[in-house]
């Protein structure tokens, strides 16, 4: 008998993310696979990238549409009622063994508690991670006690998903999924990119992404307009620019990046490159700039630098190819120098990733096709440092 599993996507980078494991369950003989499609995926104003979903051969089971509306407070929480509510209808239709999700958006929390409720066991991807500046870093430890079985990506992880009352038998360190992608997807060459994105890289090259920091927006506000005062110092650079997620405060910051790309020439401007073209251009640009967690997860397999701005990502383990800086000017120059010092590069040949080497997408099936589902809705709370005897 297959087991079905049901796999939720609301972002365009978390569905980077899922690709190879969707595409490697379709075609494993002990599943039927379900794919629910929510979120930025449905919005015009993030490229409505169901489209690519769709282009990449998924058929699309359920469509939520969240009603994103501006991305205000307000507007975010109603976000998450329209989506609970469609992830139940949803899964009280399809009827999966199990429903597979990833990270920490609020779109996730949403499917989590429908499952919940439902009594679906949750298998989740990514969790025991740390992003102080965003309010997803609850999300995230939240999901995790809403959840049966945990993928994670290192083992500082695995301790952390345990340290929170998870059994951890339950916990499987399997590696990142960015890095199971770069391994396996065949990247474009470097014309074939440039034709595909329309335009000729320069003498120097960065991909900027920046996201609303959720937990302390004036401090987003301020370093993206330092970020901008930096960026347009620069000389010879060809700028790489995709749009913010949908989070609260994302239209102020598409703004100011619409701004400050038609100011300037030398800056191109994505709503989303899609994940071959992202990963196939990580490739041939100097680093990543801005508050992303692919510049910390992805961008240190391509031995390339990272410059990571503000508290957004702070918590998270990184590589010595990642530069931590402030939000200030000062210390976004700094950073810029830094990146393209000797010293830097030199270093850069010694790069290891702290998310793997790939291979994660075959570990997670594996135990989702082996592991015995009776009674593990029934959780009991793992406490560290108990005997045995009494953790029974």
């Amino acid at each position: 008998m297959t087991r079905k599993l049901c796999f939720v996507t609301g972002s365009r980078a978390e569905f980077g993310l899922l690709k190879n494991l969707i595409g490697d369950a379709l075609a494993h003989p002990a599943f039927d696979v379900g794919l629910v499609v929510t979120g930025a995926h449905l919005s015009r104003h993030h490229g409505y990238t169901i489209d690519e979903i769709r282009a990449a051969g998924f058929n699309v089971d359920a469509e939520i549409d969240m009603f994103l509306g501006q991305g205000e407070v307000l507007d975010v929480t109603k976000s998450i009622s329209h989506a609970t509510a469609g992830f139940g209808q949803a899964f009280n239709r399809l009827q999966p063994d199990i429903v597979v999700l990833l990270g920490d958006r609020y779109e996730i929390l949403a499917a989590a508690t429908a499952a919940l409720i439902a009594a679906i066991p949750v298998a989740h991807l990514h969790g025991g991670e740390t992003t102080e500046g965003a309010f997803d870093e609850a999300i995230r430890h939240a999901v995790t006690k809403m959840s049966h079985l945990h993928f994670v990506a290192n083992a500082t992880y695995e301790h952390r998903v345990v340290q929170m009352g998870e059994q951890p038998k339950r916990v499987f360190n399997v590696g990142g999924l960015g890095v199971d992608a770069i391994r396996r997807l065949p990247l474009l060459d470097k014309k074939s990119l440039e034709n595909e994105l329309g335009f000729r890289f320069g003498p120097k090259n960065l991909l900027v992404t920046f996201h609303p920091v959720t937990n302390a927006l004036n401090e987003g506000d301020n370093a993206l307009d330092n970020l901008f005062t930096a960026l347009a110092d620069l000389e010879d650079t060809c700028i790489i620019f995709t749009m913010p997620n949908a989070d609260v405060g994302h239209l102020k910051i598409s703004d100011k990046i619409n701004a400050f790309a038609n100011d300037n020439e030398n800056v191109h401007l994505f709503h989303s490159l899609g994940q071959l073209n992202y990963l196939s251009a990580l490739q041939f640009v100097d680093g990543v700039v801005g508050n992303s967690s692919s510049g910390l997860a992805e961008a240190p397999t391509f031995g390339i630098g990272t410059i990571n701005i503000g508290s957004r990502q702070k918590g998270r383990l990184a590589a010595k190819s990642v530069i931590h800086c402030g939000s200030d000017l000062m210390s976004i120059r700094e950073a810029l120098e830094t990146l393209y010092s000797e010293k830097f590069w030199r270093e850069l040949r010694h790069t290891v990733n702290p998310y793997g080497d790939g291979g994660a997408s075959a570990r997670i099936l594996s135990v989702l096709s082996s592991t015995k589902l009776q009674d593990i809705l029934q959780k009991s709370f793992f406490d560290i440092g108990l005997t045995e005897k009494k953790i029974d």
